[in-house]
């Protein structure tokens, strides 16, 4: 019983009840936040300072030319694409036997099968 009795005197086991918030996880400040001791950060020299600097640069540049080697090879697979398919076009239209018709009122008795295809050149 002693240690109950223990337990529930100390001020930071006493059950305080749901808060009103209803955030049950937060924890009771003791402290106001300008109360607390703040550490300074570590300090790092000049000279590490630019070797840093320098080493991102370096690497941003890398970065960069890996970046602009990459565009210019997908901009050569689409012109040489673009390329191809203008050749191929050209190559189908000399290839094709074409017949003029001279007579243009053979047209108008061509039935819509017929028609369809033929193409204006």
């Amino acid at each position: 019983m002693s240690e109950l009795k223990k337990k529930s005197e100390n001020p930071e086991n006493i059950s305080r009840g749901k808060p009103k918030s209803g955030r049950v996880w937060k924890n009771v400040q003791n402290q106001r936040f300008s109360d607390i001791k703040q550490v300074k950060s570590f300090k790092t020299s000049w000279s590490d300072k630019m070797k840093k600097k320098a080493e991102k640069k370096s690497i941003m540049d890398f970065e960069k030319r890996l970046k602009d080697e990459k565009n210019r090879e997908k901009e050569d697979r689409r012109q040489r694409k673009v390329e191809k398919e203008k050749r191929r076009v050209e190559n189908q239209r000399k290839s094709e036997i074409v017949q003029p018709i001279k007579n243009t009122a053979k047209i108008k008795r061509m039935k819509k099968k017929q028609l369809r295809l033929l193409e204006k050149r």
